[in-house]
């Protein structure tokens, strides 16, 4: 059975899942229109190192990066509209092959062109990131973005993160304004 993750609190990978190495996060969101167009979420993956900075540009996987250099994180492609059961846009993720300089693994959703046509995530419903096995793809945790973020059109919904070796997951749910460009001036 999956755990639900609680906001702010770290959980360990590995406890429950000895000798873990390929992991799913996919995203999920309740399709939507506001003013006659669909809400377009986008996930995105922010590769950091212990400075909060990423290494390189390349380390920034969304829709027109899918891969790390390393390539142990690989973007599975964009979707525009929400629409359909389960993950919505998933990354796989690949522990083993994890640059050196990664402590740290932030996912993102922004709503693409928010600004423009005046959508946030107080129009986005039941958002979620869920950390599957990707060998036999069981949920191992989740976690619900239950907060309406109105005027908001980004999220840091969740984070890996390395310590002493193992990878934790943490729920994070922190909202701001400014689109995908706020958080590329922030982690650069």
């Amino acid at each position: 059975m999956a755990i639900s993750l609680q906001k702010n609190k770290p959980l360990s990978l590995a406890k429950e899942n000895s000798g873990l190495k390929n992991i799913i996060a996919g995203l999920g969101w309740d399709q939507a229109s506001v003013g006659g167009q669909k809400v377009d979420c986008d996930v995105s993956v922010f590769m950091l190192g212990a400075n909060g900075k990423l290494p390189e540009e390349a380390f920034f996987i969304f829709y027109n990066n899918l891969k790390s250099p390393d390539d142990a994180v690989k973007h599975l492609g964009d979707n525009r509209d929400g629409l359909g059961d389960g993950d919505d846009e998933s990354i796989l993720i690949d522990l083993s092959k994890m640059d050196s300089r990664v402590e740290f693994l932030y996912f993102a959703v922004t709503i693409h062109e928010s600004e423009s046509r005046g959508h946030h995530f107080g129009n986005v419903m039941n958002s979620y990131i869920n950390i599957r096995n990707s060998n036999d793809n069981t949920i191992l945790c989740q976690y619900k973005l239950e907060e309406a973020f109105d005027h908001q059109d980004s999220v840091i919904i969740a984070s890996l993160s390395r310590n002493g070796g193992e990878w934790h997951v943490e729920g994070l749910g922190q909202a701001f304004a400014g689109g995908l460009g706020t958080l590329i001036e922030l982690y650069q």
